[in-house]
């Protein structure tokens, strides 16, 4: 039996891909790249895969050869910044986005991929933050603040003070796991997304889309505008609801501070 060419490699790489067996089509790609090491799609196509195994320095790697061996090649622009993105490179993900634009500043895949790396920059740094807050409020507890030596009335005041602020943060816990909630399905619908992006674009093309319990048969069409309706719908929920986490976050500090100047006051010994 003949051995098989390089083109004949990426075509079973292919293949493989497109069954999610990214081990065999990795493998696949190898065999081609050690056949024609000047390829330049075949390091794109091995980026891909890496990418599917969500081993993003990997990806990084055989996407700069892409572009190395060929700095005309636009989608090697395209999986450099996925890699870079992944790992939360926003800087060096902004210039090779920049650079693909250079190369085809009209280019809808990579303009879209820039948008969709700002509001993943926002959405980071939201979560740094609320991190930092989480952390923060744990050191303080209103239990710590002591109403013994107080007079009753500043004592009853103080204890509403403590309930309210208890209330206050588990109202804030709630607003910052229903943001976790919105994230996680924000960024479930932009994977699907990603991934249909890579299919060919045919109108003949059907996939099922989840409605509820049910499985509707779509056209790719159908089912990319409702994968953006859906984004943009979380998104929406996801800014409403860090205004109302900033607003419990302001509260919270508030009540911390009246909580800490009450328990300042106690009465003068008598003379």
């Amino acid at each position: 039996m003949a051995s098989q060419s390089a083109d004949e490699l990426k075509d079973l790489g292919n293949k493989a891909f497109g069954e999610k067996d990214y081990d065999k089509a990795i493998e696949l790609y190898s065999k081609a790249i050690e056949l024609n090491p000047k390829n330049h799609v075949f390091f794109s196509n091995r980026s891909a895969s890496y990418g599917g195994k969500l081993e993003w320095k990997l990806a990084a790697d055989d996407a700069k050869e892409c572009i190395r061996l060929d700095p005309s090649f636009v989608k090697g622009y395209y999986r450099l910044a996925t890699a870079q993105i992944e790992m939360e490179e926003w800087d060096s993900a902004t210039a090779t986005i920049k650079q693909g634009l250079n190369v085809d500043n009209h280019n809808p895949q990579l303009m879209k991929q820039l948008q969709q790396l700002k509001k993943k920059k926002n959405s980071s740094k939201r979560q740094q933050q609320q991190q930092q807050q989480q952390q923060q409020q744990q050191q303080y507890k209103p239990s710590q603040v002591s109403t013994r030596g107080m007079d009753a009335s500043v004592s009853r005041e103080l204890q509403d003070l403590q309930q309210q602020y208890v209330q206050t943060r588990r109202e804030y816990q709630t607003v910052q796991a229903n943001i976790l909630h919105a994230q996680k399905e924000i960024r479930s619908n932009q994977i699907t997304q990603s991934e249909l992006d890579k299919l060919d674009g045919s109108m003949e093309s059907k996939i099922y889309r989840g409605i509820g319990k049910m499985f509707v048969l779509s056209n790719q069409e159908e089912v990319k505008e409702h994968l953006t309706s859906a984004i943009e719908t979380g998104e929406k929920r996801e800014k409403d609801l860090t205004q109302k986490m900033d607003y419990l976050e302001r509260r919270l500090k508030s009540q911390e501070q009246n909580m800490e100047e009450l328990a300042k006051t106690r009465p003068s010994a008598s003379e």
